[in-house]
């Protein structure tokens, strides 16, 4: 008798199936994507002015992961973070389809996010003193002043008129502040319209108590550069 019983398929011809799949394609690329987010770079959306003209909300950014890996955030560096605990506000919750929609977006880097994350630039870190103002009027570093040609819109301050020696106290001046070992200070660009690490430390009397520091573990990365809108591409970040 004739055995006409089907042969069975070579594995190795069904494993070719599933490697020409669309369906396997899709889900390598969205592995792939998700590894290089998670370890190289990230895309994010600014979410305010704070950073303005640096960072203008709605640009997209690129934050590199590897340069916080292998090193820790210089003096004038723009960085990403996760928002402390002690930064955040009262948010209404997210639905399950804007929470699945913010995934999506987390993983692709366009759309909405799920991720809490805030930009500014670093300008105290660990152990440095700083302080506002100095006599002209700029921000000081362990008693050095910086050169913030970066800064458009800052607040009031004219020497020997309304300064932090003056009554009222120019609301620029705060400090010293002291940085605590693995935390860094930070502030926005636009000095005006920013809640920052020294948001309410201003005019008020010198004291650490009243400043908020990022963590290093918060930390994600390092800003490189602006991929979005086209016509501020890769400008300069200071």
């Amino acid at each position: 008798m004739t055995d006409r019983t089907s042969p069975p398929v070579p594995r190795a011809r069904g494993w070719r199936r599933v490697r020409r799949s669309p369906v396997t394609h899709v889900i390598a690329a969205f592995i792939v994507l998700a590894l290089v987010q998670l370890f190289l770079v990230k895309p994010f959306q600014v979410p305010s002015e704070s950073m303005s003209p640096t960072l203008e909300t709605g640009d997209r950014i690129v934050a590199d992961r590897i340069s916080l890996a292998v090193s820790d955030p210089a003096q004038g560096d723009v960085v990403v973070f996760s928002r402390p605990d002690g930064w955040k506000t009262d948010a209404a919750p997210r639905g399950a389809l804007r929470t699945a929609a913010g995934w999506v977006g987390d993983l692709v880097g366009f759309g909405p996010s799920n991720l809490d994350a805030l930009v500014k630039r670093v300008v105290g870190t660990p152990g440095s003193t700083v302080r506002c103002c100095s006599t002209e009027g700029q921000v000081e570093v362990d008693e050095v002043a910086l050169d913030e040609d970066y800064v458009r819109n800052d607040l009031p301050f004219i020497a020997g008129q309304l300064d932090c020696e003056s009554a009222p106290t120019s609301s620029r001046c705060f400090g010293p502040i002291d940085v605590p070992e693995g935390h860094y200070l930070v502030m926005g660009d636009n000095r005006a319209n920013s809640a920052d690490s020294v948001v309410g430390c201003r005019g008020a009397p010198a004291s650490t108590d009243c400043a908020r520091f990022v963590d290093r573990a918060d930390m994600i990365g390092e800003v490189r550069a602006i991929v979005w809108p086209l016509d501020r591409a890769f400008g300069p970040l200071d």
